[in-house]
């Protein structure tokens, strides 16, 4: 359970998050929609530079801990947090972002149907010209292969399973945005290999 591993991975914001922030500095952004925040060290990153954050997470011990961490009086910006389902239609009206953000939400257990929703429910949401900045673990991971198949690129492996992304899942979701940039790093000890995606909702007169 998400409460009983709090902070797993640490206080400090991840590295794409930090990318994230400074993208999100050079474009002006104000309010921010995180999904999967976890614990929300990312969310608490984007507050801590002033801007708006909304989080949403599946888990509600994961909302009540950037709740904790919203109430602290600390934060230039605000940060509110809320339990919401990814595979559910997102909770906003439409243009209320200026910028989503995920840290491996596109990779959890969903299938590419699920995910094509999703990508077109973060363009509803985000105003025209908005960014929107997600990881997900690739094909060339580590991982990739092992346990048990499900199709569609799904494995489980002791009870999780992960959607590993090959380029053209990245070029199919992009589908509706403009794709600025498909960049390639290494995280954690095995390492995880993934893909920073960078798109960004057209403008009205695109």
């Amino acid at each position: 359970m998400l409460a009983a591993r709090a902070d797993r991975y640490g206080l400090e914001p991840s590295s794409p998050a930090q990318w994230a922030a400074q993208l999100f500095i050079d474009h002006g952004v104000r309010d921010v929609l995180e999904l999967g925040a976890g614990q929300g060290r990312d969310s608490v990153h984007f507050a801590r530079l002033g801007m708006h954050v909304q989080a949403l997470d599946f888990a509600e011990a994961g909302a009540e801990a950037i709740r904790a961490k919203a109430g602290d009086g600390s934060l230039p910006g605000s940060l509110a947090a809320a339990v919401h389902d990814c595979c559910e239609p997102l909770p906003f009206a439409d243009a209320s972002f200026d910028a989503c953000y995920s840290h491996m939400l596109f990779c959890m257990a969903l299938t590419t149907p699920q995910l094509e929703r999703l990508s077109g429910e973060v363009r509803r949401v985000l105003r025209p010209g908005g960014l929107h900045v997600y990881t997900a673990r690739t094909t060339a991971d580590p991982d990739y292969g092992k346990g048990s198949a499900h199709g569609d690129d799904l494995y489980e492996s002791n009870g999780f399973v992960v959607h590993f992304f090959s380029r053209e899942l990245v070029d199919r979701l992009a589908q509706g945005f403009t794709l600025l940039e498909v960049a390639e790093f290494e995280e954690g000890d095995l390492p995880r290999r993934l893909f920073r995606v960078t798109q960004r909702r057209p403008d009205a007169d695109e």
